[in-house]
């Protein structure tokens, strides 16, 4: 592609509907090859380049989640992927654990009342996932700057 369209991210996803990236060069290129099985095409990473100075700017609306998973990202992920995200809580940016298939299963078990609040939050202490880079506005594009392209 040669521009970013946000309206071609799906809504459902981790943060809602945007333009993802990840810092990890073999997360970006599992995550491409995923794609390619799942809608055909050759697989593609695009590398760019982030001033992530802009995070701490007045203007952008930015949440940095902890690297490990926490209770409070977890519902987060779980409000974007069950359709719960409001109109007023689109976000510029985002950083934070992509969730994998581990944490939709923990979250499963949370909506079934097999879990509670407090054993999930434990369950996903220790957890360390891949990270992710969500870009949700026009704005927050405007600090990406492509540098390379990488066909697999």
């Amino acid at each position: 592609f040669e521009c970013i369209d946000l309206s071609r991210g799906n809504a459902h996803k981790d943060f809602g509907q945007g333009f993802y990236l990840t810092p990890d060069i073999s997360t970006a290129k599992r995550m491409a090859q995923k794609r390619t099985i799942l809608y055909g095409g050759n697989p593609t990473v695009y590398e760019y380049e982030f001033d992530d100075r802009c995070i701490e700017s007045p203007d952008l609306k930015v949440i940095v989640f902890p690297e490990k998973a926490t209770t409070e990202w977890a519902m987060f992920i779980d409000r974007n992927r069950t359709g719960k995200q409001t109109v007023d809580e689109i976000n510029d940016i985002i950083i934070g654990p992509i969730a994998n298939d581990g944490v939709a299963y923990l979250l499963g078990r949370f909506h079934e009342g097999t879990k509670s609040i407090e054993e999930l939050a434990a369950d996903l202490q220790d957890r360390f996932l891949d990270q992710q880079y969500f870009f949700g506005t026009e704005r927050a594009l405007s600090y990406l700057k492509r540098i390379k392209v990488i066909r697999l």
